[in-house]
């Protein structure tokens, strides 16, 4: 009966090891896949988008101004490249933004803004971005480098794109000026854009109702002449323009 018994323990051991063996298995392999998941970004390459058409665009401040300053449409457009609902606005809209560009139909004041930098891992990405675009219209490619970033958006809450990853991708859509790569790696209007970022935080003309009593700013906010377009209507661009 001892004998019996010790077999019987060392069963029920043995069978113990063996559940406490799968359950570290699965936990080290769920912290390898997280891990893998959050640092997804790490060491790619961002893949250059072009685009065809002839667009002027010029820096003003923290703005990139896309278009004829004749056009007979102004429209403001507040994003962050590390927001989702922008890049499906982009998605959705961006094309046709381009086409009206390239007509003269419209003019656009884009405000790529640093509101969600606390929400990458590590927190700055919305911000290195932002920079990097800046510097990107002072070489004639806001267009090209805003569309490849959105084109490859990191997750939100993971790891966004390193300050080397926004300068090769500088340099792969033909940014050869060392100025670009020096304003990156320094912030060279971090502090014109965190100033931005207040002050249009801090403009009620920008506040939307999103409920629950949660008045403010977020984005994609876009606005023509001084009234927030309802992106709701898909049909909006359209009829902005059909109204000038």
């Amino acid at each position: 009966m001892a004998a019996a018994r010790r077999g019987g323990d060392g069963k029920r051991i043995a069978a113990i090891i063996g559940v406490v063996v799968v359950v570290l298995a699965v936990v080290i392999g769920g912290i390898v896949w997280t891990n893998a998941s959050k640092n997804a970004t790490e060491g790619l390459t961002i893949q250059p988008q072009t685009t065809q058409a002839e667009i002027a665009e010029r820096r003003d401040g923290a703005v990139v101004v896309l278009g004829d300053e004749n056009a007979p449409v102004t429209i403001d457009v507040y994003a962050d490249f590390l927001c989702p609902v922008c890049a499906n606005f982009e998605q959705q809209y961006g094309q046709q933004l381009k086409d009206k560009l390239a007509a003269g139909q419209v003019q656009v004041r884009q405000h790529m803004l640093p509101m969600l930098v606390e929400q990458s891992d590590p927190p700055g990405y919305s911000l290195d971005s932002a920079n990097a675009a800046l510097l990107a219209a002072e070489a004639g490619k806001f267009l090209e480098f805003h569309d490849s970033l959105f084109a490859q958006q990191p997750e939100e809450g993971k790891r966004g794109y390193d300050k080397q990853q926004l300068i090769q991708l500088g340099r792969d859509l033909g940014i050869t000026d060392p100025a670009f790569a020096e304003g990156v790696r320094s912030g060279k209007y971090d502090d014109l854009l965190q100033q931005e970022m207040k002050r249009v935080s801090e403009d009620t003309s920008l506040h939307r109702d999103f409920g629950g009593g949660n008045v403010g700013f977020g984005t994609p906010t876009v606005v023509v002449d001084g009234e927030i377009v309802d992106l709701s209507d898909t049909g909006w661009l359209d009829k902005v323009v059909a109204a000038s």
